[in-house]
Formats: C-alpha cells, structure tokens, sequence
C-alpha cells in the first residue's frame, strides 16, 4: 500500500511534469506509428497527447476565457495546435498533426518549467503559532485550572512557571523573572521584568514564576497581531508580479485577432484561395505564438536561482531574483542580522592593582552558578582561564549576585548593588562605565571583599561590558551595497537608542528606527516602499516576519533566522553571509539584462517570421523549425546565468 501512496502523492505534486512526460511519450510513440504507416495507431496516440498535454492549458485558457473575458497565451496555443492537426487531416499531410503536438510539448515542458519556479513556498504561519500556548493557569479561589486561551477574560489572573512561554499580553501582579523577547521585540538581552511591567504572549520565561493579569483580549496580544500582519502583508502581491500575465493576454488577443483577419480577408483583397488563405492563418498562429518570448523569461530565472544556490543563497521565487536587481532601498534588522545575536563578553577594564584576568576570574566563580545570560557570557569568557567556583552563592534578581571563593566575598552587579559593599566606585572607572553604556552596552561591576561578613570595605577589582557582537562581514557589505548605488539602508530594531546607534555607527548605516514593535517595522517598510518602491528587508526573528513579508524581497538568515521568518522570507542566505546580498543583487541585474536580450531577440525572430508568412515564403514546418528554434536560442541564452 505504500508504494501505490507514494506514486498518487507524486503525480498530485508533479501534475505538470507527468503530463509533459507522458505527452512526449505519446509523441514520440504517434511519430513512430506514422513512420511504419500504421495510422489507426498514430491517430489513437497522437490524440491522447494532445489531450494529456493540452488540458491544462485548454482548462486554463478557456477559464479565463469565460470568467474573465480575455484571451491568453494558453489559448492561443490550443487553437494554433489544433488547427495545424485539423489542416493535416483535411489536406492529408500528417506531419502537420506531430507539430501541433509538438507545439503543445513545449508549452507543457514551459508549464512545467514555470510551476516549479515560479510557485511560491507557502508562508506558513504554524512557527508562530507554537509559540502561543493552547491553555493557561488560571486562578480560581487559589487554586490553579487549565483554561483554553480563547476563554480567557480581561481581569483573569494567570500564573506562569519558569521557562514557560507567557500565554497572553498582561501585567505582572507578583514576581520577578527575565524574560527572552528577541522573538517579538528584537532585543538582544532578556529583559528583566517585575511587578506592574507588561509581558508579552509568545515571550520564554525565565528562572522565576510569575502572576500576570490579563489585560487585553487574547486576540489583541502582540503576538496575534504579527500573526495577522504577516497573513496580510503577504496577500499585498507587488503590480509588477502581474506584469508578465497582463502581457501574455494583451498579446494573445492582438495575436487572435490578426489571425482571424488573416484567415478571412485575403480572398477578397488579395484573392488567395481559401486553402492557401487558412493555411497562412495557421502558420500565422504558430510563429507568432509566445512561447520564444515566455522562454526568454523562465530559463534565466531558473539558471539564476540555480546559480545562487550554488552560493548559498536560495531564491524561493523566480520573480525574487528580477526583484532584487531593482531594489533602491534596503532595511537591516539588528540583532540576529547585522549582529550575531548571542550575548559575549565585549570589554573587560580593571583597576590598576588587578588585571583583566583576574576580574574575569573572579566574576566567573560566582556567574557560574547563574542562570542569567549575562552570567552566561562571562563564564564562556572565561572559559580557558583557571577560575574556582565561589560557595554560598545569594542572587538578588535584577542587581547581581554574591559568593565567597577563596575565603573572600565576590560581588558581581550593577553599580548600585555593588555600591551597598564598596566604599566608592572609582571615578575614572565609572566615566568608562557611563561611555560603555551610551554606546548600549551592559556594564557589570566586579569587588571583593578579603572580610566576607563585613558590610562594607570591599574592593572594586573592574567592570565588564556585555554587548551582542557585530557581524565582521557588516560594515563590509554595507559598503558593497553603496557601491551598487542602492540610495537608501536603514537599520530597524527593538533594542533603545543607543545600542542602536552604536551598532550602525560600527556598520555605516546612517538612518536608525530603533525599539519598534513588529507592526512599526512594517510601518517604515511601507514608507519607504513609497518613496523607494522596491525595497528589501533583511531579518531573521519572527518580529522580523511582518516587514519580510511586506518587502518587495524579503531576505532571511538561513542559520540563526527563525522558522517563521525562514518561511516568510523570498530569500534565504543559507550561510548566515550578508555579504550575498551583494551577490544576489548582481545576480538579479544580470537577469534583467538577459531577459531584455532574449526578448529583443525574440520579438526580432517573431517579426521575420511574421514577414516571411505574409510574403508566401514559408510554409507550416519552416514556421514550426523557427519558432521552435527561436525557443531553444533564448533558452540557451538564459542558461548563459549559470555560470
């Protein structure tokens, strides 16, 4: 039962291609029957190709025919193709019915060709909704009861456990924890939150519980709002994607209805017989049938994605690739893009009677036994250095924390928790400190104290700045992206102002959005696409999935991206390397150029083709040879993007 499975789910996701498989099988199989004079068989072939290979095209043709009162190019082809078979039987020249059967071949294979490439990955929005839990604990008279989200009532109070995700928006009534947001907010810390703070649906708890309030309706938290911007932004098709098929039915109905002229006035103007005159009605059809110029498209897409797969970077659109090559305005997320997105360890500063080692040491003993982040980072710092775990370890959430190692008190924290063991914080030390912490780094303060049960008299040995590091690649594709004259790259984040400023500053962006919600990401990409039109966005949290999807091209990190903005994204940089953005760019350009190159020769092969039908000096097979042989020539030249 298996295999029986497998075949019908492969023939559902590969119509297209079984069908153009079994037309050319047909074909070939007819072809042969009508070598060896067996006709009854070429006619019970050749038909079943037709039918198999052309019933899409016919279905689709004679929707859009009905529904939409236009004229496409898979009409046209049916009637060209039917046409030549009809004037074979009738003048008895068979090899007419093959080329009309080979005519519908090659739209089949295009058909093919294009439904791989151009059919867009869904944008699923199931990464998203895992992260909203199905049920909360809510209290009733003290007791904990598990309640679906969508019954849950402004004023309920829920509580949630260390490392849960919070369920909905509210406001702490009673506990502390850190919270990680970089999936909502972008922010490279958790953030620390306490009594009368908001905390958001979707965001990881930390190491402490927490009783929230429910102060909105769950439909209204953050996190259903991205939901519902991503399935709108997604749906905003840019006009340009309906470039091509507005083309396609414009040329198709110009095409009938010279050819309908063709096929009736000549006897009378000119007096050709009818025979004649219906023949250079068909030839007519047939050069001037499209499939040359829709060639001249899907091939150079399909090498250039190819080609940039190659690279690492994944087009999951054929349209994407033209796109980026027009792109004039660029927007970087922060954290997680033009940052690593991990927390480090960026400067350690000592006092004059310690080194750098030994306030990472020392601060490693007691972080040790912290399940902080910050804590985190210090002890990855300090990960090759021989340092000796501190006992009697007391945190104190949101200030820091203290140990004794070595028979001395170890205090790590802010500069107010710190103060309460240190008789004063050096001056020269604390102006370092006030620096590192406009440019948006997290200072903590290291002392110790030789007398551990004494109140005071502890000595500051230095501090140490936590900061999210810039990619070493940045700075270096902001450059290459000037240099490609894109007018306009700003930087969007969650994180405050100076952090942000701080991490343009070391890139060389000059326009910084900073600590936006995911719908005021989406806001300035809608701004700039109005000013700009085809703008790129570059991220890789879910907060990011909105503005993604509302891009003209939206650009995801393969690596540290999410799974929700790995799907909503068109492109993919599967090695997290920014600076394939210039390359994807290049690669897009390079397809522009090719596609104006194959459709000027396309048009050209059209015309003299068409002149030739006019003038009498070729007949169905010539036409047939030409039109196919334009075909192959931009089909080959659109190959040229693989390389």
């Amino acid at each position: 039962m298996l295999y029986p499975q497998r075949f019908t789910q492969f023939t559902r996701e590969h119509a297209d291609t079984v069908a153009a498989l079994l037309c050319g099988l047909l074909l070939f199989l007819g072809w042969f029957a009508l070598h060896l004079g067996a006709l009854e068989l070429a006619f019970l072939l050749l038909p079943a190709a037709y039918l198999i290979g052309g019933y899409e095209s016919a279905r689709e043709g004679l929707t859009t025919l009905f529904k939409e009162k236009e004229l496409d190019v898979d009409l046209l082809m049916i009637v060209a193709a039917i046409g030549a078979a009809s004037l074979g039987l009738w003048r008895r020249e068979y090899h007419l019915i093959i080329d009309g059967a080979i005519l519908i071949l090659i739209f089949a294979i295009s058909g093919a060709l294009e439904g791989y490439a151009m059919q867009r990955t869904e944008r699923s929005i199931r990464s998203l909704m895992s992260l909203t839990a199905d049920t909360a604990r809510v209290l009733h008279q003290g007791r904990e009861e598990e309640t679906p989200i969508s019954q849950l009532k402004v004023g309920d109070e829920i509580v949630v456990k260390p490392g849960e995700l919070i369920p909905t928006d509210g406001i702490i009534l009673s506990g502390y924890s850190t919270l990680n947001q970089a999936a909502i907010t972008g922010e490279s810390l958790p953030v620390e939150k306490t009594v009368g703070a908001e905390v958001f649906a979707g965001t990881l708890n930390g190491y402490g519980a927490l009783q929230i309030k429910v102060h909105k309706p769950a439909q209204s938290s953050l996190i259903q709002r991205v939901i519902r911007l991503v399935e709108q932004a997604k749906t905003e098709a840019p006009p340009s994607q309906e470039f091509i098929d507005r083309f396609e039915k414009r040329y198709a109905k110009v095409i009938v209805i010279a050819g309908i002229l063709l096929a009736t006035l000549p006897p009378f103007l000119w007096g050709w017989d009818w025979e004649t005159t219906i023949y250079r009605a068909l030839t007519f059809l047939v050069v001037a049938s499209p499939c040359a110029l829709m060639a001249a498209i899907m091939p150079t897409l399909l090498s250039g994605i190819a080609n940039g797969a190659r690279q690492g970077i994944l087009f999951k659109n054929g349209a994407q690739l033209e796109k980026i090559g027009k792109v004039r305005a660029i927007a970087f997320d922060k954290t997680g893009t033009l940052t690593t997105g991990q927390v480090q360890v960026f400067q350690v500063i000592s006092v004059s009677e310690y080194t750098q080692v030994d306030v990472l040491k020392t601060a490693a003993g007691v972080e040790s036994y912290s399940e902080h982040p910050i804590g985190k980072a210090i002890v990855q710092a300090a990960g090759n250095l021989d340092w000796v775990g501190a006992v009697q370890i007391q945190a104190i959430p949101g200030q820091g924390i203290v140990g004794i190692a070595q028979e001395q008190q170890v205090i790590v924290g802010n500069a107010v928790f710190v103060q309460q063991y240190v008789t004063n914080l050096p001056d020269k030390l604390r102006e370092m400190a006030q620096s590192l912490e406009q440019e948006g780094k997290t200072v903590v303060w290291v002392a110790k104290n030789p007398t551990p049960l004494a109140l005071r008299g502890a000595d500051v040995m230095g501090i140490i700045a936590i900061a999210d590091e810039v990619r070493v690649e940045a700075a270096v594709t902001i450059t290459r992206l000037k240099k490609l004259g894109i007018e306009q790259i700003v930087m969007l984040t969650g994180d405050n102002q100076e952090t942000a400023y701080s991490v343009a500053k070391a890139v060389g962006i000059d326009r910084v959005y900073a600590q936006l919600l995911p719908e005021d990401k989406l806001d300035v990409i809608r701004r700039l696409q109005q000013q700009y039109q085809t703008v790129a966005m570059v991220g890789d949290g879910i907060n990011d999935a909105p503005a993604l999807a509302q891009a003209s091209v939206g650009i995801a990190m393969g690596i540290s991206g999410s799974d929700v903005a790995l799907e909503t994204a068109d492109i993919i940089l599967m090695a997290d390397r920014l600076e394939k953005i210039a390359v994807a760019m290049h690669l897009g350009r390079r397809s522009q150029s090719i596609v104006k190159q194959n459709i000027f020769v396309a048009l050209g092969f059209i015309m003299l083709l068409l002149v030739g039908n006019f003038l009498g000096n070729i007949n169905l097979p010539i036409g047939v040879i030409g039109h196919e042989g334009s075909t192959v020539l931009v089909t080959l030249s659109g190959l040229r993007l693989l390389k």
